[in-house]
C-alpha cells in the first residue's frame, strides 16, 4: 500500500522563541559550572580560572542560539481526513501519526512562557500503553482549541 505523502505545517513563530528561552536555563547552569570549576582550579592549582568558561562559550552559543532554531525547523504537523500526523527532530527523525479512532482524550496547555509568546500545546492521550501521549507544540491557542473540537467530533462520529 503507498501512502499519498502529506504536506507539513510549520511551528508557528512564537515556540522558536520558546525554544531559545527554555535553552537559557541549561546554557547559563553550564556557564556557571565551568566558571565555578575554573576559578577551583586556578585557587587549587593555579591554573588561569578564565580558560574554562571561555571554552564553555562556543558550546553556550550552540546550546541557546543554534539548537533551538534547528529543532524548531524539524517540527511540522498535519491533519489528515482521519489521523494526525507529527514530525520533529534533527538527529533521530520522528514522524508520528496518530490514528483519530485511537484518540481517548485531549488537552490544551499553555504555560507562561508559552502563552507571552502567543502559542499553546495540543497533548494527545491515545489508547495502548507506550508512547500513549502526543505532543503538538507550537500553535496558536485558537489552532489547538480547533484541532481539539474537529478530532472530538471525529471522535463522535465514529460508530461503537
Amino acid at each position: 500500500m503507498h501512502l499519498a505523502p502529506v504536506t507539513l505545517t510549520p511551528l508557528e513563530p512564537g515556540q522558536r522563541r520558546v525554544m531559545h528561552l527554555h535553552a537559557i536555563v541549561p546554557g547559563l547552569a553550564l556557564l556557571i559550572a565551568s566558571g565555578g570549576i575554573g576559578t577551583a582550579l586556578f585557587v587549587q592549582l593555579d591554573w588561569p580560572g578564565w580558560v574554562l568558561p571561555l571554552v564553555a562559550l562556543p558550546l553556550v552559543a550552540w546550546i541557546v542560539a543554534i539548537a533551538p532554531a534547528r529543532r524548531f525547523a524539524a517540527w511540522g504537523w498535519a491533519l489528515a481526513e482521519d489521523e494526525l500526523h507529527v514530525a520533529w527532530g534533527v538527529w533521530t527523525q520522528m514522524h508520528t501519526i496518530v490514528p483519530l479512532s485511537r484518540v481517548q482524550h485531549l488537552d490544551v496547555a499553555q504555560g507562561p512562557i508559552e502563552r507571552a509568546c502567543g502559542v499553546a500545546r495540543l497533548i494527545v492521550h491515545t489508547a495502548g500503553t507506550a508512547h500513549a501521549t502526543v505532543e503538538l507544540p507550537g500553535i496558536t491557542r485558537a489552532t489547538a482549541e480547533q484541532l481539539r473540537d474537529t478530532i472530538r467530533e471525529h471522535i463522535r462520529a465514529e460508530p461503537w
